[in-house]
């Protein structure tokens, strides 16, 4: 698709018109035709605002010419997995769950493949395979080859720690030792609670990435602990087969220490 016909048909989409958009993107509607009849396309600060806008990638505006993969993972990139930067916008090189809100989620290549085997497996790949792949692809990635400089200095890696300890140290009757923290998006952990007079509530954003894991109850059967954490909360859950019949166990506000 031509990036004249990407802008027509997000612009459409969304219900605005030619000046509307021009007025948004601080443009004027000539400007706007202009790209619609594939005279000219957008500059690259415009592109940017089209993107904030649209909620797509750069990419995308300019009709895919690029196969994004994440340089961390090696995932295939489309709109709805692009990690976001601080201040909110698409990253086209990384993965949301490799890179949330400008900050790199796994600073260790090996539990990196421990978690992405895992998802592999089943996949037309055995684990073994996904696990060789994994170790032959990753080095060569961007990120990884960069490590050092684009790392903070342990101080993420230092953090999953302390949420590590402090879901340990809850006490919670029945629920496994937590050994580690995988990034999660918001919308596939978000669960719809029952509350005590009818309905039900849900505590996370789905757009936001997350740090949990899953946990299997000691006394074996379908119930699963579920646990969540940011830097400002912590979150045990208990759950069926596919997050059904979920029930929290657990909010709580978190202190931040300094060092966080």
């Amino acid at each position: 698709m031509e990036p004249k016909e990407v802008l027509r048909g997000l612009r459409t989409k969304r219900g605005l018109s030619q000046d509307e958009l021009a007025e948004k993107v601080f443009v004027t509607r000539q400007a706007v035709s202009r790209w619609e009849n594939g005279e000219t396309v957008p500059n690259t600060e415009t592109l940017k605002l089209l993107s904030g806008l649209f909620g797509v990638s750069i990419n995308t505006l300019l009709g895919s010419p690029r196969r994004l993969i994440c340089q961390c993972c090696g995932m295939p990139l489309e709109d709805g997995l692009l990690g976001r930067n601080r201040d909110g916008s698409l990253n086209e090189d990384y993965c949301r769950w490799c890179y949330a809100d400008g900050t790199y989620t796994y600073g260790d290549m090996d539990e990196l493949i421990d978690v992405c085997a895992g998802h592999m497996a089943g996949e037309g790949f055995s684990e073994e395979q996904a696990r060789a792949w994994l170790k032959q692809t990753l080095p060569g990635l961007d990120y990884w080859k960069r490590r050092g400089e684009l790392g903070d200095g342990g101080r993420f890696e230092a953090l999953k720690r302390r949420l590590v300890e402090e879901l340990n140290a809850l006490g919670v009757e029945g629920m496994p030792r937590v050994e580690r923290l995988n990034a999660l998006v918001g919308r596939d952990v978000n669960l719809a609670y029952p509350l005590p007079g009818g309905g039900t509530a849900r505590f996370l954003d789905d757009e936001a990435t997350y740090l949990g894991a899953e946990l299997a109850a000691p006394c074996g059967g379908d119930r699963r602990f579920g646990v969540l954490a940011g830097e400002a909360f912590l979150l045990v859950c208990t759950y069926g087969a596919g997050g059904t019949d979920p029930e929290l166990v657990l909010y709580k506000a978190r202190r931040r220490p300094a060092e966080d």
